[in-house]
């Protein structure tokens, strides 16, 4: 996606809603006047985004040809009207993505005794009807991270545990490695089948929503991952 300073969108966007109102190309002392910023300052911001893709400047004539010289006016692009869809998506995710972490590291430390079946059911519920790359990997890498933390907990895991101690899990690992991990529970004889099978049905999908993930929500989730791995482990 293209990169915009605040400053850039707010005036983009500003931009925009006054030319739908006026559904047509406008004067730079136009949009100056209503934005109350200077002359100056809205031709150079037209200028900028023009050089960006985002606005086209026209000569227009003026309609007595003795009136004096054609002035400059300034309509959008289509990309630009695609470029601050997609940032409004992308607004709407980042608020959707603070309230579903939270409700999920809440119900990690609300849980008790280490019982975290039902969570875990709700989540793969949910999964398959997930749309949202960011929110539909979130919630597989708790399911994930439930699973494993169901079985590091057992005695008889214990060579397990000290494996994933040993490799720094889940951050060092990455999130790639966390789905590889998942698929190899399989073969793992205390695990639980029924549960273990669910998971392994969706880490393809896990697989490509990651793909699909700008650096910085990747970033996100592996800060997310670390975090409900904490809660757990403590």
């Amino acid at each position: 996606m293209m990169k915009l300073t605040g400053r850039q969108k707010a005036f983009l966007s500003n931009f925009l809603d006054i030319y739908r109102e006026a559904n047509e190309p406008l004067h730079y002392t136009t949009v100056a006047e209503r934005l109350g910023v200077g002359k100056i300052t809205a031709y150079d911001m037209l200028r900028l985004l023009e050089e960006k893709g985002l606005v086209i400047s026209e000569y227009v004539l003026p309609t007595d040809r003795s009136a004096g010289r054609s002035s400059i006016v300034f309509r959008p692009t289509p990309k630009a009207h695609e470029l601050m869809a997609q940032l409004a998506g992308e607004d709407w995710e980042q608020a959707e993505w603070q309230e579903v972490k939270e409700q999920i590291l809440q119900a990690l430390r609300a849980g008790k005794g280490g019982d975290y079946q039902e969570l875990l059911d709700e989540i793969l519920l949910r999964l398959e009807e997930q749309k949202s790359p960011l929110l539909a990997a979130a919630e597989m890498v708790t399911a994930m991270i439930l699973s494993l933390n169901q079985l590091t907990r057992d005695a008889e895991a214990s060579g397990l545990s000290e494996h994933l101690r040993a490799l720094g899990f889940p951050g060092e690992m990455g999130l790639n490695a966390l789905a590889g991990l998942t698929v190899g529970l399989s073969f793992v004889e205390r695990a639980n089948r029924r549960l273990i099978a669910r998971l392994v049905s969706q880490v393809q999908r896990y697989q490509e929503n990651l793909a699909r993930l700008s650096a910085e929500n990747k970033r996100r989730l592996s800060e997310f991952a670390q975090e409900a791995w904490k809660i757990l482990r403590v």
